[in-house]
């Protein structure tokens, strides 16, 4: 979207632009933390052997 496509929509259209953008970036980083979480677990709950023989 360009700046001039902006002058064609309303202010109250841009502010629901902007809360549904802002709603779906909180959503991807809360779920970017419980795939971190999920990953880290996993990691630790590997056995010390298998971490060596990967390497």
């Amino acid at each position: 979207m360009k700046a001039s496509d902006f002058a064609v929509i309303g202010d109250a259209e841009l502010v629901e632009e902007l809360s549904v953008l802002t709603t779906q970036t909180a959503r991807m980083r809360a779920r970017m933390a419980d795939i971190m979480a999920e990953l880290e677990r996993r990691r630790c709950a590997r056995p010390t052997g298998t971490r060596a023989a990967r390497r």
